[in-house]
């Protein structure tokens, strides 16, 4: 009998995921968390990349059309068109220290967060079984509109940048990513969660072209206003 992971896998394209080195889409933000970071208007629109086989990433018209950012675990730099560095940043975890959910962020503080969700986001199932990650099943879900869906436990290593390193992702009777939970590491340890929609097959591979993210309650639920991250993408492409 095919394990969660393994049926997961299956729903969002299987092999191929092996096939293909990057995708690239057109992002759309909204919600309120960016304004609440004094960082609103940045990153809303624009091109982005994400490689499938290491952790990198890069987002187009970073607050003006002519610059890019560029994000790894251990770096984030905000490009010109010609390649040139305007600024960048080592080691950028530590910058974060002390943060809570209201503390603004700089630009380099949104680059690394934007680049981090974004390849955490639309690199999965595939990085759920990159070298390092461990997944469990951990039992089955109630909806509050009913629908029963099944948990995975993944756990990130250190040498991956995302929200914390215990993330729980959840799946419908399909295999198909419903949700997902987790706390905001670097702004204060705030609790989330977020529901993927709109999924769409793209040259073989199905990624949801919609999320929400609320915060979370004690009991696991989205409390549904406000809406802190909304996430569309469109003109999807991969390679």
């Amino acid at each position: 009998m095919a394990t969660l992971l393994e049926r997961i896998m299956d729903a969002h394209g299987g092999s191929r995921w092996n096939e293909v080195d990057q995708i690239s889409a057109t992002r759309h933000f909204g919600g309120a968390f960016w304004a609440l970071k004094g960082v609103a208007g940045i990153a809303d629109e624009g091109r982005f990349t994400v490689d499938l086989k290491r952790e990198h990433s890069q987002l187009y018209s970073f607050g003006d059309a002519g610059l890019h950012t560029d994000f790894t675990p251990g770096r984030v730099a905000i490009v010109r068109s010609d390649g040139s560095v305007v600024e960048e940043l080592a080691h950028p975890r530590a910058s974060f220290d002390g943060h809570e959910l209201s503390t603004p962020w700089n630009t380099l503080h949104l680059a690394y967060f934007t680049g981090y969700a974004m390849w955490t986001y639309n690199t999965e199932p595939q990085s759920f079984t990159l070298e390092g990650v461990v997944t469990e099943e951990i039992g089955a879900w109630t909806e509050e509109d009913g629908q029963v869906w099944d948990r995975l436990e993944v756990t990130y290593p250190s040498s991956l940048s995302t929200h914390t390193p215990v993330q729980i992702v959840y799946a419908d009777s399909d295999g198909v990513l419903r949700r997902r939970d987790y706390t905001v590491d670097i702004a204060g340890g705030s609790p989330a969660v977020e529901y993927m929609t709109g999924q769409a097959d793209f040259d073989g591979l199905l990624l949801p072209k919609h999320r929400e993210i609320f915060v979370r309650d004690e009991a696991g639920r989205a409390v549904p206003e406000p809406l802190l991250v909304s996430i569309d993408i469109d003109d999807v492409s991969v390679r």
